[in-house]
């Protein structure tokens, strides 16, 4: 069989090879590539090639070494399997991984959902968010495990609210902020009072109405202006860059699209990025910036979408 990408059942194979490892993956996408699987023995042989092909560029490891640092139960043992074969349990084995798999609240890819808590606060969820929410006597505590949420807290001095995201905790100190968790790091703004940013390796912080912070594997970064209007732009189905690395706008357009997007060329990664797009048109944001930077773009089945220099 011919392992050059543009074979076309080697095309449907990468396809296949990366939805599998897609946290976003749903029952439908396991029982349809099961189906592929056995339609033609041809199939196997296209995948093998496919994982041969990514291999040798390179360009699984990044992602692997991603969803790997997301999920620390998974043991190294199993982690290899789940990269090396795509057949048999492989459904199972990221559906137990996934982050926020038994949330209580979840919405879908591009999906808005505001949602009215026990106490009277609210939370509006933006694109694939998921969180749960532990009330108690003492406490409101929310834990975010993905995506982002803009918190309208009401008043109630005997339960703190607290909104826990990758190892870091958001307390209100007054009534609306926004939580967004994406690809390992945490930023909190404050639109209204104020709240309080702790957790593991770094001080408790006050931050005040109109700025924000930013806290990950690096630790709490330093204290900024938020730029409010760009903030909540997601709560009007818009999405505001201003001088953004290009990496981060690549991960931000890949939460309201499926599949992946993968930066090939890391060299161009931190070029900056200036633009507003609509969210519901990532295909035209992808087209524009390419257009714009002089990047290319290869898509594989408009499921994976290669981003690298055009020099």
């Amino acid at each position: 069989m011919n392992e050059d990408a543009t074979d076309p059942i080697v095309m449907e194979a990468l396809e296949w090879f990366v939805r599998m490892r897609d946290d976003k993956v749903t029952v439908a996408d396991r029982q349809a590539f099961e189906a592929w699987l056995a339609a033609d023995e041809a199939h196997a042989a296209a995948l093998k090639h496919a994982q041969a092909l990514w291999t040798r560029f390179d360009i699984m490891q990044p992602e692997f070494d991603r969803m790997r640092r997301g999920r620390p139960l998974i043991s190294r043992r199993n982690f290899i399997l789940g990269s090396v074969t795509c057949i048999g349990g492989l459904g199972s084995l990221y559906a137990i991984n996934q982050p926020g798999l038994f949330a209580e609240y979840k919405t879908d890819i591009g999906e808005r959902r505001t949602i009215g808590l026990p106490d009277g606060s609210t939370v509006e969820l933006g694109s694939y968010s998921a969180l749960s929410t532990r009330f108690s006597e003492t406490e409101r505590r929310v834990e975010l495990y993905r995506g982002e949420g803009f918190f309208d807290v009401s008043h109630d001095p005997a339960r703190s609210f607290l909104v826990d995201a990758g190892g870091g905790t958001t307390q209100a100190l007054g009534t609306k902020f926004d939580v967004k968790f994406v690809d390992d790091l945490v930023t909190v703004a404050v639109s209204e009072h104020a709240v309080q940013v702790q957790g593991r390796g770094f001080s408790n912080l006050r931050l005040e109405e109109g700025w924000q912070i930013s806290y990950g594997r690096d630790g709490l970064g330093q204290p900024i202006q938020a730029s409010l209007d760009t903030v909540e732009a997601w709560r009007d189905d818009r999405i505001i860059f201003q001088d953004v690395p290009l990496r981060r706008v690549l991960e931000e357009l890949e939460r309201y699209r499926r599949g992946r997007i993968i930066l090939m060329d890391s060299s161009i990664g931190a070029i900056p990025v200036t633009a507003v797009f609509e969210t519901a048109r990532t295909e035209s944001a992808l087209q524009t910036i390419a257009d714009t930077l002089g990047v290319r773009l290869l898509n594989a089945a408009n499921y994976v979408t290669l981003v690298y220099s055009a020099g």
